[in-house]
């Protein structure tokens, strides 16, 4: 079973994707976990991949395509795939079906977790932090005296990168780069999309019922 895991962030993606592993038995590839890992054990791959990380460009479709090409290769993927974080644009996803073809593979499905912005926006803004190390969230786990921390009675403060402006920012970056590839996939009848608001249970039953469908 080759996935592909689209979804935009705080649409719950690492959570299905863990219980999807454990009942698929098949890996969770991460580009940037791949990334790293390449770069730390020096493959070929990976030492083309750290000239531009550390020259702080943008690591070409190329090299990364070669990085997921060696990480396909491995034996726990033999039984399939979840691909999270990556194709992000149209042309990747085009580079990553020649690179799967030459192999005799296809994708399976692309599971599109979908979420209203406003929803995403509630998730994504509702954390608080603690200097003390603890953290809290508005809807799933609230501080008991509103702006003030449990633990310590320290003021809570938000992180620049969970403020609204910051997020939505990043639903626009994910709406411009998403829309493309989401009718890539649907003119190849490869795109499921599921329901994201409701319970983790819920969704990840409707996922499941996609998938073994």
């Amino acid at each position: 079973m080759n996935l592909i895991l689209l979804g935009p962030p705080g649409a719950g993606k690492g959570t299905q994707a863990k219980k999807m592993i454990d009942a698929l038995q098949i890996p969770q590839i991460s580009t940037g976990d791949i990334l790293r890992a390449a770069v730390k054990d020096g493959t070929e791959m990976g030492i083309e991949a750290k000239k531009y990380m550390d020259a702080g460009q943008l690591v070409p479709d190329s090299v990364v395509i070669g990085i997921i090409d060696d990480r396909l290769k491995e034996d726990d993927c033999v039984k399939g795939f979840i691909l999270d974080g990556f194709p992000r644009t149209v042309e990747q996803a085009a580079s990553l079906s020649k690179m799967l073809e030459k192999g005799g593979r296809t994708i399976d499905h692309v599971v599109s977790i979908e979420v209203p912005d406003s929803d995403l926006l509630a998730r994504l803004t509702g954390r608080w932090m603690c200097t003390c190390g603890a953290s809290f969230h508005k809807l799933f786990n609230p501080s008991k005296v509103d702006g003030v921390c449990d633990l310590c009675g320290a003021d809570l403060y938000q992180r620049d990168d969970d403020k609204e402006a910051a997020i939505k920012v990043r639903l626009v970056n994910y709406h411009n780069q998403t829309a493309p590839l989401i009718d890539f996939y649907s003119a190849k009848s490869l795109l499921r999309n599921i329901p994201g608001t409701g319970s983790p249970d819920d969704i990840y039953t409707a996922i499941m019922a996609v998938v073994n469908g």
